[in-house]
């Protein structure tokens, strides 16, 4: 093959049955397990005919192909690629998922190879998914007749895949695909690593807490384990009522007996004589941490690295999403977990944090200048709204409850949020103390919000207009900042889009079609779907450029973070220049002052 960059569309062909199936568990597991085997591999180089290579014959074909000077794609890249890479040992120049590009220009759509092919191809009947891989279920070796079946099977999806490629990748920004490549690469050449010691260590000791709480609550497992056998035992054994919930599904009363039931909260505040039963029934019901650490262990590769499974275009907004049981988007600070993600020897991770991002965006798209020259000068923005409130100056240090009524407030008001929800978010205490607010003192909050920033509060209309002018082709092409109308959506300063399927004005609002359902949105919602992608923009802008850099490696990203691989001397000077990208203003806002922090460690400390 030439040394000039060629097209390898590919799609493996790999044994599956009831239980080794990507249903029952991970890539990880599935290609680890003892059972795992390829049938046989699809390959089109460039625009030749896909030729069908099979069990035998799989290994040779791949050995043929320069892979340095090579573009793979696949549809779901992170599995085909993790076959090359983990079990073949071949790693391309480049990575395309066809999967990843059908979830970014049809967000809130299904980006299964059948219904891309069909969305993108709708009069062509010979552009469709096969069936016959159902045929093979549970076979170990083909006779001929069956991979006779799988092989047309294969050719076909290869075929679709590439058509599906030629199709987006005219439209498709260069920008996007290199986030695309990025994201295949942190999982299929995997560069983080896992402290196996201190991950067994704290499986270990999550795993004896819980079966110590199960112990000392002196219930059989089974009982604990069981809603109705539990509900039960409360009322028989300990002699009050259960608490009780309406069915979202039948409306009947359910017992309410989940750790996060309001109720269950209440009962267990009101008999503390009985902590050791419901501290039971909490160990046996959530498992959570022993069972991530235990996907942790079984994720890694026996040189303790571990794929990095991040699900780009998981949101309509273009933010990354967590995958394959692992959710590395929720990572919480300070947990032991995070703590087991290591850096190589000889290398530190850099965790930069873009500081305060939606809420500088909102800011700035909503021209809200006083609010923008309090981020320029590095204002504690939430103290200072907490004085509006409390009409008195208020500080980190000395009021750090009034405080987060503040930031509460900034973080949770700008999209439109209404009195009853703040109350309520107050009370639910998840970023901080539990709250008791009286509804009319949260609605001063919220007018004391909206008075202060009006232009936020008019944004709103403003967006919400912009979305409906989409509707009619005479507005194609009004702008508003940054953002632009196009059919049934609104255009990224990026090439991408926030789109909004089968979108109509209703005399209840504006509708539109996600993931198979009807949902109303309105202007605080399309406020937050804007925000949240420009803020994503800045991110992965951010991205792009810190993987450019030799001496860098991106690995994770997680939420407003980027983690980054990096030799271990000068470790201040290679932060610095971290937090000093994270904090370039891209063209199109480039007066939005931007502000990160940051720090580096052997593990994913931060």
């Amino acid at each position: 093959m030439s040394s000039k960059t060629d097209i390898v569309t590919l799609d493996f062909e790999t044994y599956y049955d009831t239980k080794l199936s990507l249903t029952k568990v991970t890539t990880m597991e599935y290609v680890d397990d003892d059972m795992f085997k390829v049938w046989g591999v699809g390959i089109k180089i460039n625009h030749d005919d896909t030729e069908w290579f099979g069990e035998d014959e799989t290994k040779d074909a791949l050995n043929d192909i320069d892979w340095d000077n090579a573009t793979l794609i696949c549809h779901n890249t992170p599995f085909d690629g993790y076959i090359l890479t983990q079990y073949y040992g071949h790693k391309p120049k480049y990575y395309v998922d066809t999967a990843a590009m059908c979830r970014g220009w049809f967000p809130g759509q299904s980006a299964r190879l059948k219904d891309c092919a069909t969305r993108l191809f709708p009069d062509d009947e010979s552009m469709r998914k096969g069936e016959e891989l159902i045929n093979a279920k549970g076979i170990y070796d083909l006779p001929p007749d069956i991979e006779e079946q799988i092989a047309g099977y294969c050719i076909q999806d290869v075929d679709l895949t590439y058509a599906i490629y030629q199709q987006l990748i005219k439209n498709y920004p260069q920008s996007e695909m290199d986030i695309i490549d990025i994201t295949c690469r942190m999982f299929c050449e995997p560069t983080l690593k896992i402290d196996r010691e201190r991950l067994i260590k704290y499986h270990q000791q999550e795993f004896d807490n819980s079966e110590k709480l199960i112990e000392n609550s002196g219930v059989d497992k089974k009982v604990l384990s069981s809603n109705k056998q539990f509900a039960q035992y409360i009322e028989e054994e300990l002699e009050i009522p259960y608490p009780t919930k309406k069915s979202p599904t039948t409306g009947n009363k359910i017992p309410a007996l989940g750790k996060n039931d309001a109720a269950f909260k209440q009962m267990c505040n009101q008999h503390p004589e009985f902590k050791h039963v419901w501290d039971g029934r909490i160990a046996v019901k959530s498992r959570l941490t022993e069972t991530r650490s235990k996907r942790f262990l079984a994720a890694a590769r026996p040189d303790d690295t571990i794929p990095v499974p991040l699900r780009y275009y998981a949101a309509h907004t273009g933010r990354f999403g967590g995958t394959e049981k692992l959710n590395m988007q929720n990572l919480p600070r300070g947990g032991e977990i995070r703590r087991c993600l290591v850096a190589p020897e000889e290398s530190y991770l850099y965790v930069a944090d873009l500081s305060n991002i939606e809420a500088r965006m909102l800011a700035w798209l909503a021209n809200e200048v006083e609010l923008l020259e309090q981020f320029r000068k590095g204002d504690d923005i939430y103290s200072n709204f907490a004085g509006k409130i409390y009409s008195r100056a208020i500080n980190k240090k000395d009021d750090p409850v009034e405080r987060f009524v503040g930031k509460t407030a900034i973080l949770g008001l700008g999209y439109g949020m209404g009195h009853k929800k703040f109350k309520d978010t107050l009370k639910a205490g998840a970023m901080g103390p539990s709250m008791d607010f009286t509804e009319s003192e949260a609605q001063d909050v919220v007018n004391t919000y909206r008075n202060t920033y009006a232009g936020i509060k008019s944004l709103w209309t403003k967006l919400e207009d912009l979305l409906k002018l989409s509707l009619h082709k005479d507005n194609y092409g009004e702008k508003y900042g940054p953002l632009e109308v196009i059919p049934n959506g609104i255009k990224l300063p990026n090439g991408m889009a926030l789109k909004y399927h089968n979108l109509q004005s209703t005399s209840s609002g504006l509708m539109y079609e996600s993931r198979g359902k009807r949902e109303y949105t309105y202007g605080g919602r399309i406020t937050e779907n804007v925000i949240q992608a420009l803020s994503r923009i800045v991110i992965t802008d951010s991205i792009l450029r810190l993987s450019k850099r030799k001496d860098l490696k991106v690995v994770l990203q997680v939420h407003d973070e980027i983690i980054i691989v990096a030799k271990d001397t000068e470790p201040h000077g290679t932060m610095s220049s971290i937090i000093d990208d994270m904090c370039l203003s891209p063209e199109w806002c480039s007066d939005i002052p931007l502000d990160a922090e940051g720090g580096f460690d052997t593990s994913y400390s931060k």
